[in-house]
């Protein structure tokens, strides 16, 4: 049960969730092509950073234009949080990743990106995913 925005009840006791020790991998392949999705993406990622949690967020398919500079800042959808806020809170409290093969398909280079942002394959996704305590979520 959930008594605030950044704690939790259990076992009788209500801690912070900062102080729960598990890693949210959030994998977003929607952009522009599927707005909704990709802003609950990023908006759980910065969400997830401000309380603390240890993010790290997959751009992936679509969202991977998001990696370069003023790409995000192209992105609306009305009620949503503007894109480039959200994704600076994960760069600033968290982890960007740029898929290799969607980065070079799309002719981007580490070069291209905004600071910050990492280019990783599957390799690192799966090891993210398979640490103990790490929740992956997919959009």
């Amino acid at each position: 049960m959930t008594t605030s925005r950044s704690y939790e009840y259990a076992s009788g006791a209500v801690r912070r969730l900062s102080d729960v020790a598990r890693k949210l991998i959030v994998k977003t392949t929607a952009g522009a092509d599927a707005p909704e999705r990709c802003a609950q993406a990023f908006t759980v990622a910065a969400t997830a950073v401000a309380a603390g949690a240890e993010v790290s967020l997959w751009l992936t398919g679509e969202s991977s234009w998001f990696a370069l500079p003023g790409r995000a800042a192209e992105f609306e959808l009305p009620h949503s949080a503007p894109l480039p806020d959200l994704l600076a809170a994960v760069l600033a409290g968290g982890t960007v990743t740029l898929c290799t093969q969607c980065a070079a398909r799309r002719d981007i280079t580490p070069d291209d990106v905004i600071a910050g942002v990492r280019i990783a394959g599957a390799a690192v996704f799966v090891e993210e995913t398979l640490t103990d305590g790490a929740q992956a979520l997919v959009y």
